[in-house]
């Protein structure tokens, strides 16, 4: 464009032209927060020539207040006749096109610097995408000219400017500064060449943000794992051992491949996100998105792998769908091999899910074909997601991690790696999880359910119940750089075997999967539903009047504003009767009324189903319910003692519901949950010992009740102490002792009438049997019978008598003892 007047008036013509049908936005608003320098030139930088991109640059800087790129500017003495240039240059009236594909205005804004006529010239790459509004979508055929990686020509781009004009997308970077390119002193062709190499990269990694990489053919893709190293070796080894041929080996490694190998199509993702929509909307009032900026600011020059948590088969339709309205790239997907069906599977597939079977175990041949694919993923920059717990959590706590796949995911950035890996938690939290009927079944005590994707469709025939809000919230990012050099600061020097499983391996892993977990509870959303559940479930009868429930509520959000549990976790707005309306507008709180009010209970239907939500928010109340549960047979407790007492129980607390705090943040943290807890007129204080109300007192019914909370955790660990107690020095296994907890809680259970169904979760038993193997409490002998330090039954005691109520100790021990009795270690 140059300065001449009929230029200037077809451009203004044509924008304003186009702006009758156009309508176009930019992405995060980016444009208003860039850092420019006004002092100083700046220039604009588009892909490839396109007037009607420019146009939509051109209205976007308008809208922002940002330097138009078609007015002249002035660089030192010279004026530039527009602020804008292409990558790829145009070429002239007579088609002549400069064959090193340089911009004249990037080669005379160098060489001004150069000669210093000008201070700094600012750079400002923009990307305009067509068809790539979300909230708009109407027509799955409108998807084929929306924008992709494929080179188009002027008529399809006409065509797409017809069809998709209205859903316009634009996407402004942050400045490049010429002058620190110039001062490198590389000469004026070298300097030339490195500016242009770095918009190509950077114009590449921001539409691979947005679009998603460029995705090569799959059977390409496919073909070129069996010529991995790893693989070729695995596939010479799959032949000697089953007598076959290497033919007939490297057949079946293709054949692993295909099954296991996502298809990833940019036109099916905009079809599901289609869909989706139609389908968010239908079920949910909402969906609440937190934190997601830090994610767009670190996606590019990045490994992006996505851990969320898993409480529903939604999860990852709703992660694919949030990142790709953000403009962010849909992941692939890792999905059971269960999910691999009819219709289903195939739209998955091209939908970015890749397929794995449940074990690796017995085929190295697989096994190496499914690590070649993953390191292949990661080599090529694409987002990756799985999930860290396995399967889908049926109580609502975190599950366990289970370490595969980040062990698989270690592997290959040891194996090699160009981008540096990040870890991005991503915490979903449900006021009504769909596979609520399912989930209530399960933890009833049915036996569990295959998992299917067509659990989710038939909430369909329901839609008359109402789900409530989602929320999503990303955690803080894991840097696996970062961790690695916390981890093993040498990792980088030592040589590694052939495999690349170093000794540290494992170890490593299991500590980046607790870490895992833990940012994904730092991220959790405290909701409505949450809260009224934690309330109602301390009670003795499930049930308060509407003022003493309201009274509950405030207490829990005053405490939890006080004493932030992580700068990531959300809070509901509105007092507790606001809260309590929500509730009850989802038919989960029953109601009954009579001369002095109403009151507000859990029917027998809902009250074990909302031990799920409830224990979605466990880890953030256990710390202040486990202070609160020292005033139950305590009126005055010194400072010095709750430390003491909090700091033997807390690490099998932290390692059962992953909480944040590590032990030397710990004393901190309790001092300012008594200072809360003071606030609040829970405890008083005088001279570092702290005093519990009157328990006539309002005050003391909501310490109480926020006891409770953690009242049945705490019943299990003393459970498995006294079963090893009464059993004796080397006794008993793991494995007997696990089943023994096993059998004895779910007789307590039934003896009082507790309506929480993972007080008798076996994994919950393995893991604090483990934790006091790790502590050094417990030790195995050669023959993997327990014994115990001499101190543990006082010790235990002691704890017990502090936060426990004397008839559950009694209880306790009673149905120890002839548990014990009764008792026939398996062979």
């Amino acid at each position: 464009m140059t300065r001449s007047p009929f230029r200037r008036l077809v451009f203004g013509t044509l924008r304003r032209l186009l702006y009758l049908w156009v309508r176009s936005e930019t992405i995060n608003q980016s444009a208003f927060t860039l850092k420019l320098d006004r002092s100083k030139p700046v220039f604009f930088v588009l892909q490839q020539p396109s007037l009607s991109d420019l146009a939509v640059v051109d209205r976007e800087c308008s809208k922002a207040g940002l330097p138009r790129p078609v007015v002249p500017v002035a660089v030192g003495e010279h004026i530039e006749p527009s602020a804008f240039f292409y990558l790829t240059p145009e070429p002239d009236w007579l088609g002549r096109q400069d064959k090193r594909g340089i911009s004249p205005t990037l080669e005379r804004l160098v060489s001004a610097l150069g000669q210093q006529a000008v201070d700094d010239a600012q750079i400002v790459p923009v990307s305009v995408f067509w068809g790539q509004s979300p909230d708009h979508e109407t027509s799955p055929w409108k998807l084929l000219f929306a924008d992709s990686w494929a080179v188009t020509g002027r008529l399809r781009k006409l065509v797409s400017i017809l069809i998709l004009g209205r859903k316009t997308r634009v996407q402004f970077a942050a400045p490049i500064h010429l002058r620190e390119l110039v001062e490198q002193d590389k000469g004026h062709e070298r300097t030339l060449r490195m500016v242009q190499r770095i918009l190509r990269v950077h114009f590449r990694n921001q539409k691979a943000a947005v679009i998603g990489p460029d995705v090569s053919h799959r059977r390409n893709l496919v073909k070129g794992l069996v010529h991995g190293p790893l693989v070729r070796q695995a596939i010479l080894d799959e032949a000697e051992r089953e007598k076959i041929s290497v033919e007939k080996a490297e057949a079946q490694a293709l054949r692993y491949g295909n099954e296991i190998a996502s298809d990833y199509t940019y036109t099916v993702i905009r079809f599901m996100e289609l869909v989706l929509s139609w389908f968010w909307n239908k079920i949910y009032d909402g969906i609440k998105v937190n934190h997601i900026e830090g994610v767009q600011d670190i996606a590019q020059g990045h490994e992006v792998i996505y851990v969320p948590c898993h409480r529903s088969h939604i999860d990852y339709l709703l992660l694919s769908y949030l990142l790709f309205k953000n403009g962010l790239t849909p992941p692939h997907i890792a999905a059971g091999i269960n999910l691999n069906m009819p219709i289903v599977g195939g739209l998955l597939r091209r939908g970015g899910a890749f397929f794995m079977r449940r074990t690796f175990k017995g085929n190295p041949l697989y096994t190496a074909v499914f690590n070649e694919y993953l390191h292949t993923l990661f080599s090529k920059g694409y987002p990756v997601e799985y999930f860290v717990e396995g399967g889908r959590s049926r109580t609502g706590r975190m599950l366990q991690p289970k370490t595969g796949m980040l062990a698989i995911t270690l592997r290959s950035y040891l194996r090699s790696h160009r981008l540096p890996v990040v870890f991005v938690p991503v915490y979903i939290g449900y006021e009504r999880v769909l596979e609520g009927r399912t989930y209530l079944g399960e933890l009833r005590g049915k036996s569990k359910k295959k998992e299917s994707i067509f659990d989710v469709f038939k909430v369909l025939g329901a839609l008359k119940q109402r789900f409530g809000q989602v929320w999503v919230n990303f955690g803080e990012p894991i840097k696996l750089n970062e961790f690695l050099d916390q981890q093993q600061p040498d990792w980088r020097e030592q040589e590694l075997a052939p495999q690349y499983r170093p000794a540290w391996l494992n170890e490593t892993t299991n500590r980046l999967g607790e870490r895992v977990a833990r940012h994904l509870n730092e991220a959790a959303a405290v909701n409505p539903v949450n809260l009224v559940a934690l309330a109602l479930l301390s009670t003795s009868k499930l049930a308060l009047d509407d003022r003493a429930l309201a009274r509950v509520l405030d207490l829990y959000l005053a405490l939890l504003r006080a004493v932030p549990y992580s700068p990531h976790t959300t809070l509901p707005d509105g007092n507790g009767q606001a809260l309590i309306e929500y509730v009850q507008g989802m038919n989960l709180l029953a109601e009954q009324k009579d001369a002095l009010g109403k009151i507000l209970f859990l029917d027998e239907h809902n009250a074990v189903l909302m031990t799920y939500y409830r224990n979605n928010v466990l880890h953030i109340f256990a710390l202040p319910a486990l202070l609160a549960s020292f005033f139950q047979n305590s009126g005055r407790i010194s400072r010095e003692q709750i430390l003491r007492y909090t700091q033997a129980l807390y690490p099998y607390l932290q390692a059962e519901l992953f909480i944040r705090w590590q032990r030397d943040e710990l004393e901190s943290v309790i001092d300012q949950w008594l200072a809360a807890f003071v606030e609040q007129g829970l405890l008083k204080v005088e001279n570092d010992v702290y005093i519990r109300p009157a328990p006539s007192s309002r005050q003391f019914v909501l310490l109480t009740l926020l006891s409770r909370a953690i009242a049945q955790t705490l019943q299990r660990f003393y459970m498995a102490i006294a079963l090893l107690l009464n059993a004796g020095q080397n006794s008993l296994s793991a494995e007997a002792l696990e089943d023994l907890c096993t059998v004895m809680a779910q007789r307590l259970s039934i003896l009082h009438g507790l309506n929480a169904p993972e007080f008798f979760d076996k994994s919950l038993f393995r893991h604090f049997i483990q934790r006091l193997l790790d502590e050094g409490v417990l030790r195995r002998d050669e023959a993997g019978k327990l014994s115990h330090h001499p101190l543990l039954s006082e010790l235990a005691e002691g704890a017990a008598k502090r936060v426990l109520p004397a008839e559950i100790r009694l209880s306790i021990r009673q149905v120890t003892m002839d548990s014990s009795e009764d008792a026939v270690e398996p062979l």
